[in-house]
């Protein structure tokens, strides 16, 4: 048998940054048809790869070869002229304008002196066809599905010829039906003799998808493997370089009273659109109730409704029997709340603060670390020492910045700093987003042993797995409104996705969890 040719070669790929190597002599070859992913933990160096060969980043050193003959890479248009498509995780797109005009927009089909539309939508229409898009190239933006606008992404690469796709971690804003219908696209697009990247530290999605993976770990690539010799378990051990769990122990709930009732709850938006749309709920103490849906339908204003940031319009929220329905967020967190933020840079940590600094946002006017109008630093030092030992969190020293830890190492912080406030209620938003599995790992314990403790957890996350492994219960948020709750232990993703899609048992807006 014939090997597949190699349409890209990086050779000794070496990238550096300020005080790190993000690509270290990295070596690559994808092969014609072939999807081939790359593997790697938050901060390994993934990204920064496939930037390079996408031309919005420059090597120090090595080498990048197309069809076999080196290349000089300056920028995404010249990327593109070698038949190079990027598809972003965060769409670039305009949404007033129709599919076929996103499409178009940069290179535009002339007619004389105007744009020739009628001829792109037709060409779209017929690239839409053929690799099964299911794309209508009249449609806005605006009103199609964050799914349907990731086609139109894929759209935009194949219109300007590209034979070479990179896919970003493709899958972080789809529903279940809408991962298992991209996959089925990428898989077409490989047997047309396309030649696939996927970024992505999903192991789930590269044993449904992938042909070959290549790990990289600390901006190193450490082996490449054929999928199919290949398990999770092998895979997540070679990318932080030590065995993973993947089961989440722990033992039956047995849940108290109610710690956080929130009843009809509505808030509206900053276009006058109502974005809660009267939500109903508790969770109770010593259980973890997950609430599951696709991004943007009210878990962000739920969140920021729940913790004082935003202005609740009708409805009320209750805390240990007590309304704090717009109380100020400082009032909340001392009523027993505490809240690990969805975006740990805009909400959690102070970038610029130190280690220290950080572990006393919220309570640094406490007796404890205080005196008068003075903060007492040995005392905060003496606490953030404590913290950074209790939580595993690496650090040089407490006065290094927040900025200079990983992502998985700010996340343990912020969990510490919370935890240590000792709430009665614990929000959890995306808490491992980003994350590789051995932070994912510390996370989910956590969680488990806050919930072993007595305490509600309120758990909202995009990823299923992470849903259905770690909650007690689970309620799926869709519009804005509570759609339905389902007991993890019997139901499935296609359940799952139908509530989030707003298609559950009775359609679209009923039933309140409880």
């Amino acid at each position: 048998m014939r090997t597949a040719e190699t349409v890209v070669e990086l050779r000794g790929i070496t990238k550096r940054f300020p005080g790190i190597v993000a690509n270290d002599a990295i070596s690559f070859q994808l092969k014609k048809g072939e999807i081939h992913a790359l593997l790697g933990e938050n901060g390994a160096g993934k990204s920064t790869l496939m930037n390079i060969l996408f031309g919005l980043y420059q090597p120090d050193e090595g080498e990048i070869l197309i069809q076999g003959r080196p290349v000089s890479i300056g920028s995404p248009t010249q990327a593109i002229e070698h038949g190079i498509g990027m598809v972003h995780q965060h769409f670039k797109l305009v949404q007033p304008f129709t599919v076929t005009e996103n499409i178009i927009l940069g290179s535009e089909p002339r007619k004389g002196a105007s744009i020739d539309l009628k001829a792109a939508q037709a060409k779209v229409g017929r690239l839409s066809e053929q690799y099964g898009l299911k794309v209508d190239p009249r449609a806005r933006i605006e009103d199609i599905s964050v799914g349907m606008q990731q086609r139109v992404e894929i759209l935009k690469t194949l219109y300007r010829g590209a034979d070479i796709l990179i896919f970003d971690e493709p899958t972080a804003v789809l529903t279940p039906q809408e991962i298992v219908e991209l996959i089925e696209i990428m898989k077409r697009l490989a047997a047309e003799g396309k030649s696939i990247i996927l970024i992505t530290h999903k192991l789930k999605e590269i044993m449904a998808i992938a042909d070959t993976c290549t790990i990289i770990r600390r901006g190193r690539a450490i082996d490449t493997v054929a999928v199919a010799e290949t398990n999770p378990q092998q895979l997540a051990e070679k990318m932080v370089g030590r065995s993973i769990s993947f089961e989440v122990a722990k033992e039956k709930a047995t849940p108290g009273k109610a710690v956080l009732s929130v009843q009809g709850v509505r808030a509206v938006g900053s276009r006058g659109a109502s974005t809660l749309d009267g939500i109903s709920f508790e969770v109770r103490e010593g259980e973890i109730l997950g609430i599951a849906g696709v991004d943007g339908n009210g878990q962000s204003e739920l969140i920021e409704a729940l913790t004082g940031l935003r202005k609740v319009d009708a409805g009320e929220v209750v805390l240990k029997g007590k309304p704090i329905t717009n109380f100020s967020p400082r009032e909340i967190s001392e009523a027993g709340l505490s809240h690990i933020p969805e975006d740990r840079h805009k909400h959690g940590l102070v970038l610029d603060f130190t280690m220290s600094e950080n572990m006393v946002l919220e309570t640094y006017y406490d007796k404890r670390f205080s005196r008068g109008p003075f903060l007492n630093e040995a005392a905060i030092d003496a606490h953030a020492e404590k913290l950074i030992r209790e939580f595993d969190v690496r650090t040089p020293s407490i006065h290094n910045s927040a900025r200079s830890l990983s992502g998985g190492n700010q996340q343990k912080a912020i969990i510490a700093r919370e935890l240590d406030k000792n709430p009665d209620l614990l929000i959890a938003a995306q808490p491992t987003r980003g994350l590789d599995v051995g932070a994912i790992e510390f996370v989910h314990k956590k969680l488990v042993e806050a919930r072993d403790q007595g305490k509600a957890v309120l758990l909202i996350s995009f990823e299923l797995d992470e849903i259905r492994s770690v909650s007690d219960r689970i309620a799926v948020i869709y519009e804005g409104r509570i759609v339905g709750e389902v007991e993890p232990e019997t139901t499935n993703e296609e359940e799952l996705g139908l509530y989030m899609a707003g298609q559950g048992k009775g359609g679209a807006g009923h039933g309140q969890a409880h």
